[in-house]
């Protein structure tokens, strides 16, 4: 049993290396048996656990503040410091547990798992390791910073947005002609950026002897149930199904808006999502404090699962959920884990508008994950697979959505589901371009070192996907896209996961169509099982297929269609 470890959140931020490096002396001395395996196991995952909380406790204070100087020079000093000297600790345990050939009782996948880790290691890659997070923790800074002048005021970019829902047509072209030129600004820095990220990376994979950074990546996030050219098979099919369907999208709403041709700013996300409202349709303003948000969240959870409600409870109880959106905090959502306490922390930039709701639901989702692992011994066993740990927070939003009327009136409820479940699908070919790009970014590393290159390739990917939207005269914000999509900077080719793990959301929606209590009953079981289990073996267990072909797609764009159908009824009835 290990002794003297951090107690409490203080003392775990203020921990330093050699604390923590004479306990990894300790594992690493004693001889393992078959009688002190397991025992040998748990000292070893409280401790990494404890580091990993540190980390992401860290990480959390970086990020809910991006102008705490203090917080930076925190985290760089535990990436200097503690980080690689940790990495190389762990990675003797790891072949310590290896090489005694002992195989625990539920450690069957994380063995697996482990012997890919142990593989790919590199001492040489722990300071560039060390060097990417540091880029990332740039990338950050340069959009927390992003603001402008709106009406006198000066407001986030996350907030100016918020005027693509309006029905003012012109108020959106200002809007977002405002926004496109603040993010322009920052096209040189960000492009420098960029060839820094993939120098480092290049290096990564070198290291490793492996061709390019998609090997490693695919390795490095255990993909070992697919491959690159499944994915490439998955963009095929959705531009077979998915866009003549979001097409029928785009032309409905076309019509609705009185419009020859859909522009940008004529989407409520300025970007590839759903067309913004008609003059008639209601403005759905869900919030207007986050009290408002966690009280009809909450009751949400609990109408979906007493159990759920009562972890998202917890969860805002112990000050672990911070939703509104304010100037230097970093942007986007995320959930993560205090690995220590077996505790989530939710993060939003939440303004009021329908999608912080869905945001909430999404993240909360993640969320319950966490709760249902917390049994789990082994730390090694909480790495679930994202194409499934997504499973969990879109499958959240779709079980969560009948319930919308702790927010709405029904009719506006039923406007706000097909919002959702049309933004869903119009999902699968944004997905499709950004894992294209990235594909061929790796693929390419030259060219995909060259911003230029990186331009007209995301441009030639729009026009196949989002074929819908005139962006004539805006050529260069359309090819600068992907400067704007956080995850192909700072967590390479992570953002297939949600395309795949949408199928599988869809399919539990499916269920609970006919059955709701067995489809939230199958689904908390899939979470609980944690890493335990391969990927198509998760899905199974929420009685979904894992699949990447069209039969999957076509059945999925049914129940997404069948339902909007029934919706926009009842929406007429209101």
């Amino acid at each position: 049993m290990l002794k003297n470890l951090p107690t409490t959140a203080d003392e775990l931020i203020a921990w330093n290396w050699d604390e923590a490096a004479a306990h990894f002396i300790d594992l690493e001395s004693r001889t393992l048996t078959n009688d002190n395996v397991e025992e040998w196991l748990i000292d070893w995952t409280h401790l990494s656990e404890k580091l990993e909380e540190m980390y992401q406790r860290l990480y959390v204070a970086t990020t809910v503040n991006t102008a705490d100087e203090e917080a930076g020079q925190r985290m760089n000093a535990f990436l200097d410091t503690i980080f690689p000297k940790a990495m190389a600790a762990e990675q003797k345990l790891k072949e310590k547990f290896l090489a005694s050939g002992l195989e625990p009782q539920g450690f069957e996948i994380p063995l697996r798992n482990m012997r890919a880790e142990a593989d790919l290691f590199r001492e040489e890659n722990l300071p560039l390791l060390s060097e990417e997070k540091k880029l990332i923790m740039e990338f950050d800074k340069i959009y927390g910073e992003q603001t402008v002048t709106w009406e006198g005021q000066e407001v986030t970019l996350t907030r100016l947005a918020m005027n693509f829902q309006q029905p003012d047509r012109s108020k959106r072209e200002k809007a977002w002609n405002l926004k496109a030129g603040r993010q322009l600004a920052d096209r040189e820095v960000i492009n420098e950026l960029w060839q820094k990220f993939m120098q480092v990376r290049a290096k990564v994979a070198a290291n490793n002897g492996m061709p390019s950074f998609r090997e490693y990546t695919w390795v490095q996030k255990l993909r070992f149930d697919y491959n690159p050219e499944d994915c490439k098979s998955f963009a095929n099919a959705i531009e077979k199904v998915v866009v003549p369907a979001a097409t029928r999208i785009y032309e409905k709403r076309k019509k609705a808006l009185g419009l020859d041709k859909l522009r940008p700013w004529d989407l409520v996300d300025g970007w590839y999502s759903r067309p913004a409202p008609s003059a008639s349709a209601p403005v759905l303003k869900p919030f207007s404090t986050m009290d408002e948000l966690k009280r009809g969240a909450s009751a949400i959870f609990h109408k979906v699962d007493p159990v759920l409600g009562g972890y998202f409870d917890s969860t805002v109880a112990d000050g672990l959920a911070d939703l509104d959106n304010r100037k230097n905090k970093a942007p986007g959502a995320y959930c993560t884990s205090y690995t220590s306490i077996r505790k989530p922390f939710i993060f939003v930039n939440a303004v009021g508008v329908h999608n912080d709701v869905m945001t909430t639901l999404h993240e909360a989702g993640h969320s319950f994950h966490v709760w249902e692992t917390a049994k789990l011994p082994y730390i090694q066993q909480l790495s679930v697979p994202m194409e499934f740990a997504e499973v969990a927070s879109m499958g959240m939003e779709l079980l969560g959505s009948p319930y919308l009327t702790e927010f709405y009136s029904p009719a506006d409820m039923a406007h706000a589901r097909i919002e959702h479940l049309e933004g869903m699908l119009l999902f699968w070919p944004f997905m499709a371009v950004v894992d294209s790009f990235q594909q061929w970014v790796y693929e390419n590393p030259a060219d995909g070192t060259d911003p230029r290159q990186c331009d007209a390739q995301w441009a030639e990917l729009w026009d196949r996907f989002l074929p819908a939207v005139d962006y004539t005269g805006f050529e260069e914000v359309k090819a600068t896209g992907w400067h704007r999509k956080l995850h192909i900077h700072e967590i390479p080719f992570y953002y297939v996961e949600y395309g795949l793990a949408q199928l599988g959301a869809v399919q539990i929606f499916g269920n609970a169509r006919k059955d709701q209590a067995g489809a939230v009953a199958a689904y908390r079981k899939a979470l609980a099982l944690g890493a335990t289990v391969t990927l198509p073996e998760l899905f199974e267990a929420a009685n979904a297929k894992f699949a990447f072909d069209v039969p999957i797609l076509e059945k999925a764009v049914g129940i997404m269609e069948e339902t909007v159908e029934e919706l926009e009824g009842k929406s007429k009835q209101g």
